[in-house]
C-alpha cells in the first residue's frame, strides 16, 4: 500500500516561492519514478515535473528553469522548489508515484497572487 501526503502550499505574491513536500509510505518509493502534477480550475490535471529512481528529471516548459524536484530515499520524500512564482502557477499540485498504477496525494493549494 503506497499513501503520499503534500504540504507546503499556500499564498505567495508573484516573484515569491515555495516548496512542496511530498511524503510518501510503502517499499517501492526508493525504486519507482516521482512526479508533481497541478490541476488549475476549469483545466484537466498536467504534469509539472517527474523524478526517476536514479534522479534524472523531467519538467513542463512552463516550468522549466523556477522550478525544481528532488527526492530523498532516505526519508521516503520528494520536494518541488518553486520559484519566480507566476499567477499562472495557481493549481492544486498533486504528488504522485508512478508505477505500473499511478498513485496520487490529496493535493496541496499554491495561489500565486498580488
Amino acid at each position: 500500500q503506497v499513501q503520499l501526503v503534500e504540504s507546503g502550499g499556500g499564498l505567495v505574491q508573484p516573484g515569491g516561492s515555495l516548496r512542496l513536500s511530498c511524503a510518501a509510505s510503502g517499499s517501492i518509493f526508493s525504486i519507482n519514478h516521482m512526479g508533481w502534477y497541478r490541476q488549475a480550475p476549469g483545466k484537466e490535471r498536467e504534469l509539472v515535473a517527474t523524478i526517476t529512481s536514479g534522479g534524472s528529471t523531467n519538467y513542463a516548459d512552463s516550468v522549466k528553469g523556477r522550478f525544481t524536484i528532488s527526492r530523498d530515499n532516505a526519508k521516503n520524500t520528494v520536494y518541488l522548489e518553486m520559484n519566480s512564482l507566476r499567477p499562472e502557477d495557481t493549481a492544486v499540485y498533486y504528488c504522485a508515484l508512478l508505477a505500473a498504477r499511478f498513485y496520487w496525494g490529496q493535493g496541496t493549494q499554491v495561489t500565486v497572487s498580488s
